[in-house]
């Protein structure tokens, strides 16, 4: 028992290193606590060696602590997905002016920050429904509180507030489902509940009324409807830095719990082998109907009520739950093919809507404005910035030669190969309807000068080289984007296995 204990741990070492980094960054802010930049530092520190502990685990494939944790490519996948994401939204946040204010104590910030990417990654990976539950918890409570980080700003208590009562009307829902679940199998691993659906004898319609509520946890955690009431208000209120985080990292973690649940619950693994990476399901219940029904309100709302925004928090908001109702369709496809256009999709969100959110920032610090009004010949005062808004808006369109066309592209691929053309067709229509609120942005930013122009805008070189980061892979992987197609295939080709 205590070599097979030291030998899970072996594998535990990123989380376990993201504990230390968070007890180390309280450490730091005690002791250093007019420096907040040092417990950055030494955040920024710890989610480099996670991140360094992770690419070693790159071909590892095992189950943990007795199948509470999954170790395999697609949790790896995430995992690193998010430690990335941690650690550019670190960096936001050293350039914030929003945060950056006499009297506030960052410290607690980023060690908060550390402890909500804790939970994301243990979400990535949890395969026992407890675990599921816990690492939600985690993560849901850590945001509450960053969300009203800036209690001083006028929405900021209010997001706050409503984000509590969204999350745990949520999380009471989705752990009554749980107990149902427990009450028919008997068990809380997901893979051992699977092998007792496969025996039969379960009765359909409390197993379905259980997944549903189950599925309203996660729901609510990718901002799909009718699990999104939290998501614009949210958004609006919480600083900048930690609205980016939410609609990426956040949204990540969910869809990988979400997927995993799924996958592993409801559907055959020996007989999806056997149909070439098409998922078979246990039950009779029509599971990819009802998702891509979910999939379907999800974008359409989103993209319809983006339209009046005037906001850009709040437009990225609604702009962020349709993005949720495509990435749903590689879901509704049931095979490893959609899978897979989800996880090519989840990089090309992951850059175009950070950088995004990063360019509103800093146009936020020159201008104290979030307003579309006040991007008003943007284009004059901040070329640079400007143009890797414009590039990051076309990519979230899904329009060539961005990284956000490929991400589409294999998504509309695999369901037109599964015979969901329809849905396809929904997709499609929605793409054209976010093309105009992201028309909006550009005709203020290059065709309507402004009529009490400011200074210009100047980014540090800090600055410039953050948004380089995030602009060259949105066209060079839009251009080569063979690399990572073949890893999205690689980290779902053996997803799903105890």
């Amino acid at each position: 028992m205590t070599e097979q204990l030291f030998a899970d741990l072996r594998l535990f070492v990123p989380e376990v290193v993201l504990v230390l980094t968070f007890l180390a960054a309280i450490l730091a802010d005690l002791i250093f606590r007019r420096s907040p930049v040092v417990t950055a530092s030494v955040a920024l520190g710890g989610l480099a060696t996670a991140g360094f502990c992770l690419l070693g685990q790159a071909g590892e494939e095992g189950s943990l602590f007795g199948n509470m944790i999954a170790v395999d490519p697609f949790a790896v996948f995430f995992k690193l997905l998010i430690i990335l994401c941690t650690i550019l939204i670190l960096v936001f946040s050293l350039a914030s002016s929003e945060l950056n204010t006499k009297g506030r104590k960052l410290g607690e910030y980023y060690s908060l920050l550390i402890a909500l990417s804790l939970g994301l990654v243990l979400m990535a990976g949890a395969s026992n429904l407890l675990m599921m539950y816990l690492a939600v918890e985690l993560s849901s409570i850590t945001s509450y509180i960053l969300s009203g980080y800036t209690r001083e700003a006028p929405d900021s208590s209010e997001a706050s507030l409503k984000y509590v009562i969204y999350g745990g009307l949520s999380s009471g829902v989705m752990i009554y489902g749980i107990s149902i679940i427990y009450g028919l199998t008997g068990a809380f691993d997901i893979y051992q509940i699977n092998k007792v659906l496969a025996s039969g004898g379960i009765n359909d319609a409390t197993l379905l009324i259980a997944g549903i509520m189950t599925l309203v946890g996660f729901g609510y955690k990718i901002s799909a409807v009718p699990f999104h009431f939290w998501t614009p208000d949210v958004y609006e209120g919480s600083p900048i830095t930690i609205t980016a985080f939410l609609s990426v990292a956040s949204k990540a973690a969910g869809f990988a719990v979400l997927i995993r649940f799924l996958k592993t619950v409801f559907f055959d693994p020996a007989a999806s082998s056997l149909a070439g990476g098409i998922w078979v399901s246990l039950q009779s219940f029509d599971w990819p109907l009802l998702l891509a029904m979910l999939s379907v309100l999800t974008m359409t709302l989103g993209n319809l009520v983006a339209l009046w925004q005037n906001n850009l928090k709040r437009l990225l908001a609604y702009s962020s739950i349709a993005h949720a109702g495509y990435l749903l369709t590689g879901i509704v496809v049931v095979s490893n093919a959609g899978l897979s256009a989800i996880l090519i999709y989840f990089v090309a969100y992951f850059f175009m809507n950070l950088g995004a959110f990063y360019v509103v920032m800093l146009i936020a610090n020159a201008t104290g404005s979030e307003d579309i009004e006040s991007y008003k010949g943007m284009a004059a005062r901040a070329p640079f910035a400007s143009f890797a808004l414009a590039l990051f808006l076309i990519s979230l369109t899904g329009l060539p030669p961005t990284v956000g066309f490929i991400g589409k592209l294999y998504l509309f691929a695999a369901l037109l190969d599964s015979g969901w053309v329809w849905l396809a067709v929904v997709a499609a229509l929605n793409t054209v309807i976010s093309l105009y609120y992201y028309v909006r942005i550009f005709r203020n930013m290059y065709l309507r000068p402004d009529e009490n122009p400011g200074e210009p805008i100047k980014l540090g070189a800090v600055q410039m080289a953050t948004l380089l980061v995030l602009v060259v892979p949105v066209l060079l992987l839009g251009l080569y984007f063979t690399p990572l197609v073949e890893l999205a295939q690689a980290s779902v080709r053996i997803f799903g296995t105890p």
